[in-house]
């Protein structure tokens, strides 16, 4: 998630920052702003195809340095899509803006692309340097936030949602977090860093309170919200000059006791026919700032990562164990749950078919193990060829990003219809002595290993 502007809004009054000597204390990082972070401070180059020496090398860096000043660091990546899909419009909206990007970097021009594989080397450099990480069922904003609070320590992101979260040990921008410049004094060596004070944040606003962050958010436009449901509101309270529409919105906001009563006020100025609209949007989206049940220390401390929506999938135990270690891509969890992915802009000629056509046929054998599993699991039928359903892939049609429904492969044995299910899967492969079948199916010929 994220809230429009406010990071800006927030650094340009530094009085909002508390110096922070960070040592000898766990930190919780969202280790999707991390390895966004650390790739392009690397100087690795993201023109052709990805260069994961710098970045691998900078992680390693990044952690040995926590380390030397007694930081326990817990990395907490984002999984899937939810089930809810409520992301959808914001996700097309940034793969077409990385699409431009990535064009213009084609060209010689100017710009940033995450390359194909940094999160895939970004885990590979996790576990090799031995840092506890978790991939979460969906969006990973609220457990950061739980983990965090259960243990009284900081949270290390630039996502600005972490600006509205109520943190017991604040949250700490890593634009501000110096870990290349570690310092030593009689007590040890620190990190100098720089902490968010929600408080000072609402005295600048009057009687603002901290539970009314959220509905300040939700009213600027999150990644779940459009913001042209309240551009007639946001008009009538905006100040002039600049971050004029945030302020007013916060001066209006400190003359209200909770989130409730300032939503209430809001629903009154809206046309009757909207306002039902409205209201469930606000309550969905303040759910947003609430604090996760998932217990993410059990997880650190046990393995077991615990959650309602996650089972609720039908997925077998052993696969969401998988995708919550990181061994499996949320891809996975996207295409059981949505019958949909969004393939990852690369830099590329854009007059050229995309790249990841050459790797079509292995994912529609992917996608014929998953949705079997996931049709027997919701008793669907199939069509009357026999024909799994299709899945909604997200690329890139020369200069635009365009969705194409791809049809799962049917598989023979003992893949196919009277094969083994996606919960033996694993039996399957463990006693199984071939290293290598190869399946023929359509005209393609593709590799599935089973050791």
């Amino acid at each position: 998630m994220g809230v429009p502007g406010l990071t800006g809004f927030v650094e340009e009054c530094g009085a909002f920052f508390a110096e922070l000597r960070v040592r000898d204390t766990k930190l919780v990082i969202d280790g999707s702003s991390l390895y966004y972070h650390l790739f392009f401070a690397s100087a690795a180059d993201f023109r052709r195809g990805g260069d994961y020496g710098p970045f691998a090398a900078a992680v390693d860096e990044f952690f040995a340095v926590l380390r030397s000043c007694g930081v326990a660091a817990f990395v907490v990546l984002d999984g899937g899509r939810g089930a809810a899909d409520r992301k959808l419009g914001t996700l097309r909206e940034r793969a077409a803006e990385r699409l431009c990007r990535a064009h213009g970097l084609s060209r010689g021009e100017g710009g940033r692309v995450l390359p194909l594989l940094a999160r895939h080397a970004f885990v590979q450099a996790l576990r090799r340097a031995a840092v506890p990480f978790v991939q979460c069922w969906a969006e990973a904003d609220r457990e950061v936030a739980a983990l965090a609070n259960r243990w009284g320590c900081p949270v290390l992101s630039l996502d600005s949602d972490f600006f509205i979260f109520e943190l017991a040990g604040g949250y700490c921008p890593l634009s501000a977090f110096r870990w290349r410049d570690v310092r030593a004094e009689r007590s040890g060596r620190y990190i100098p860093a720089r902490r968010f004070q929600a408080e000072s944040f609402c005295g600048r606003f009057g009687q603002l309170r901290r539970s009314v962050l959220p509905l300040f958010a939700v009213m600027s436009g999150n990644d779940y919200v459009d913001v042209t449901e309240f551009e007639g509101f946001l008009g009538k309270v905006r100040l002039p000059g600049r971050h004029g529409r945030a302020r007013g919105l916060l001066g209006w906001l400190a003359g209200f006791a909770g989130p409730e009563e300032a939503a209430d006020a809001v629903l009154k100025r809206l046309g009757g026919r909207r306002r039902d609209a409205v209201r469930e949007l606000l309550r969905a989206a303040l759910e947003d700032y609430a604090p996760s049940h998932v217990n993410l220390e059990e997880f650190f401390l046990e393995g077991r990562y615990r959650c309602e929506e996650a089972e609720a999938s039908g997925l077998p135990s052993w696969l969401l164990g998988a995708l919550a270690r990181g061994e499996l891509a949320p891809l996975v969890a996207n295409v059981v749950t949505l019958r949909s992915t969004f393939l990852h802009v690369q830099v590329e000629d854009m007059r050229r078919p995309s790249a990841h056509c050459a790797a079509l046929p292995i994912r529609r054998v992917l996608y014929g193990l998953l949705l079997r599993a996931a049709t027997r699991a919701d008793a669907q039928p199939q069509s009357q060829s026999g024909a799994l359903p299709a899945v909604c892939e997200f690329d890139r049609v020369q200069k635009s990003v365009k969705k194409t429904f791809v049809q799962a492969a049917s598989l023979p044995a003992p893949f196919g219809e009277d094969g083994f299910s996606l919960a033996k899967l694993v039996e399957e492969r463990t006693h199984s002595s071939v290293k290598c079948r190869k399946v023929q199916f359509n005209t393609t010929q593709t590799c599935i290993w089973s050791s």
